[in-house]
């Protein structure tokens, strides 16, 4: 209806200003990862969940919490460790007696994971009983304990770390569980005018205070809006084409994905690609998602999805360059 459409219309343009703002208020305390922020920005809005890479030192925690500030959202951080249980994250049951009356009941007692924003750090540091535990709130957004369901606010939005230098006592995510991350981030080493400034102003005494932007039902009604963005059907087909090309054997696929590819991307990958470049699109202030929106998320979306063969590991081929060759070749 041209009433609704005018309406979206008129989100898509205050969530462009809004963002504007996001990333200045983020700058306050964050120097650089334009980038990192926009894909974040894009994964919350699309009502999924991150992984986040990168080796330790680089204020990850610092990004996800100042992440949190500026849109009004609760956070809660969860080492994950060795010893770590599920009800360590969802919560327990403790026993309460009434002391008027001397009635006993229990109580649940809410864990860390009932909060908007979730930095689950070092998550493949923990055994997969307590992982399974994570990733099953991601999926249903819902926690049950002794019988009862108690559902998460939203947005309910993960970002799981991993350490990729220290691998031994871990405990990889599986590839069907990497797969509900919706995108792969890394953060890489800052430049060095950025380490410059990065030094001058956390030795100093200033401090600062950034502003919250946007409130979690703005964002919840953000979440419904990427939704109604129309695609046209060439930009599926590309999408749709692009995953299906990581698969060997697939009709359609280079010769060299049987050579370097096990495992390839399946459909929710096809899915993210669309829903990405609809959030992408929308933060630019545009009401359609392009060809190009795909491509820009592509990493992130394909990068975790591909399980690299022998023979690409012998040849120092990874599943990034992979990605890249992909994209680049597919019109």
């Amino acid at each position: 209806m041209p009433e609704e459409r005018n309406g979206d219309l008129e989100a898509v343009e205050k969530l462009r200003t809004a963002y504007t703002r996001i990333v200045d208020e983020i700058g306050k305390v964050i120097v650089g990862q334009k980038e990192i922020v926009n894909q974040l920005l894009i994964a919350l809005l699309c009502g999924g969940h991150g992984l986040l890479m990168g080796v330790p030192g680089l204020a990850k925690t610092l990004l996800i919490s100042t992440l949190a500030r500026s849109l009004s959202l609760s956070f809660s951080r969860i080492q994950f460790t060795p010893d770590l249980m599920p009800s360590d994250i969802t919560g327990t049951e403790v026993l309460e007696e009434d002391h008027a009356t001397g009635h006993k009941a229990f109580r649940f007692v809410k864990g860390p994971i009932f909060a908007n924003i979730i930095l689950a750090d070092e998550i493949n540091r923990t055994p997969p009983k307590t992982q399974a535990a994570l990733l099953q709130a991601m999926q249903e957004h819902e926690v049950t304990a002794g019988g009862d369901t108690f559902r998460l606010g939203e947005p309910f939005f993960v970002l799981a770390t991993q350490n990729p230098i220290e691998q031994e006592g871990t405990y990889p995510l599986p590839e069907a569980q990497l797969d509900r991350f919706i995108f792969n981030l890394w953060i890489d080493y800052p430049s060095r005018e950025e380490e410059k400034q990065i030094v001058r102003t956390t030795t100093s005494a200033y401090t600062a205070r950034v502003k919250p932007v946007l409130d979690a039902p703005q964002i919840v009604d953000l979440q419904q809006l990427i939704r109604k963005v129309p695609v046209a059907d060439h930009v599926i087909d590309y999408a749709v084409g692009l995953a299906r090309k990581t698969r060997p054997g697939a009709n359609g696929a280079p010769a060299y994905i049987s050579e370097l590819v096990s495992w390839g991307a399946g459909p929710r990958a096809s899915q993210f690609l669309i829903l990405g470049a609809k959030a992408r699109a929308v933060l630019e202030g545009r009401y359609a998602a392009s060809v190009d929106d795909v491509k820009s998320v592509a990493i992130p979306v394909l990068r975790h999805r591909i399980v690299t063969s022998f023979n690409a590991e012998a040849e120092g081929v990874t599943a990034l360059d992979i990605v890249k060759r992909l994209r680049d070749e597919t019109t």
